[in-house]
């Protein structure tokens, strides 16, 4: 009896002295939560974990791998909301975190639209790190040379106005790619699925959006990366950088990390206003990507993993942290209020960002997340957005084709 005693007691600890295995997205991320392991020890001595970073492309290949080998999987990783509905087409392999949630009550302290972009038949199984919240970083130096006003830009309708104005110059006004297409979809208040899942259930709010899109395009309004994507840093040290588009639409962590890390030296440039509004639409911005953390059911260490997800989420330090360093407008709502979340940004004049975000972020449709949205959402991106800029297909031809895909 002693001798299975003494073997279950080096089992615990062999088991305990192994760190904790997280895999993360991207290098700045490392970074960050290198950090939290340092802060979360404070109180936490004993805890040990280790990192790798992964592309965002790369990992949810290195991912597959693991979970089907059973060998080297992580204990926590983190997927791009887009990622996450691809382990969705059949058993999930993270830990159902639902119960878990609910009593740590971030069920009520997590902004709802950016909680339930991780759930799947009602189980929620990660917890969103950022609001990822749409505005428009735009060029306040060219404004004030080129006489526009930012009331201006209040609405859509105001975008066509100006931006026709500026096209008569060869002046493009906004640049766009394929993201921007489910944004402004849903600032409509309609979806690319339903919440049971079908595709295209709002088809003819969807062809309306994608020939706007395309109109504004063809008149000089909309200028498209020459790459694709706006994203690209080519892009912005060229395009961006020439003034050749006075405006960006993005996300939360668009501006706090791309725009200041590839354009360094515009700071104070650069402002930040709301999403334009919709005609009859209550929706102030919309969201886009964002990352959320998991937990695999092959790990070991559910317990700890959770506890380290909890901390990051819920600790003052860690959401200060995650904001101040470039990374995103924390999803904690509780976080809203400390002062260094609503601090004045040198780099867009003066202006705050957390104050924005806080603002609106309440008021931005859900996405409704199913196991097709990947498949979906890289259609779009890779085939027919650039087919129905081009006039290859029409918006309601290349939807009919997805639709069916989809479908089938």
């Amino acid at each position: 009896m002693k001798k299975i005693i003494l073997v279950f007691f080096v089992m615990c600890y062999a088991l305990n002295a192994e760190p904790l295995k997280i895999w993360i997205s991207s290098q700045q991320d490392k970074i960050y939560y290198e950090k939290m392991i340092k802060l979360y020890k404070v109180t936490k001595p004993n805890f040990k974990a280790e990192i790798d970073a992964f592309g965002f492309r790369e990992m949810p290949d290195k991912l597959a791998i693991a979970l089907k080998s059973g060998v080297g999987t992580p204990d926590i990783c983190q997927l791009d909301e887009v990622l996450f509905g691809i382990y969705l087409n059949g058993p999930v392999p993270f830990v159902d975190l639902t119960e878990r949630i609910k009593k740590a009550n971030l069920d009520k302290t997590i902004l709802k639209q950016r909680l339930n972009l991780f759930s799947w038949k009602k189980k929620f199984y990660a917890v969103p790190q950022s609001v990822s919240a749409y505005v428009i970083y735009y060029r306040k130096d060219l404004f004030k040379e080129l006489g526009i006003k930012v009331n201006e830009l209040k609405t859509w309708k105001g975008v066509e106005k100006v931006g026709k104005r500026l096209a008569k110059d060869d002046q493009g006004l906004m640049a766009i790619d394929p993201t921007f297409f489910g944004v402004y979809l849903r600032q409509r208040g309609a979806h690319l699925f339903s919440k049971d899942g079908k595709a295209f259930p709002d088809m003819n709010e969807a062809v309306s959006t994608m020939e706007w899109i395309k109109e504004m395009t063809d008149n000089g309004i909309f200028v498209r990366p020459t790459r694709g994507s706006i994203f690209d840093p080519v892009f912005f040290n060229s395009t961006v950088e020439n003034g050749e588009v006075l405006c960006l639409p993005g996300a939360d962590w668009f501006g706090l990390d791309m725009i200041q890390q590839f354009l360094p030296h515009m700071e104070g440039k650069w402002g930040i206003m709301p999403l334009p509004t919709v005609a009859g639409s209550p929706h102030k911005t919309a969201s886009f990507a964002g990352q959320g953390l998991l937990i695999t059911k092959a790990s070991k260490k559910k317990d700890q993993s959770w506890d380290f997800i909890k901390f990051c989420m819920t600790n003052k330090k860690s959401n200060i942290e995650r904001f101040t360093t470039g990374n995103s407008f924390p999803a904690y709502m509780p976080a809203w209020e400390e002062k260094e979340l609503l601090q004045k940004s040198k780099y867009f004049g003066g202006q705050s960002m957390g104050k924005l975000m806080k603002e609106i972020s309440p008021k931005m449709p859900e996405v409704h997340m199913c196991p097709k949205r990947p498949q979906a959402v890289f259609m779009l991106q890779e085939n027919y957005f650039s087919a129905i800029l081009f006039g290859t297909l029409t918006a309601a031809e290349a939807f009919k084709e997805m639709k069916e895909a989809l479908e089938r």
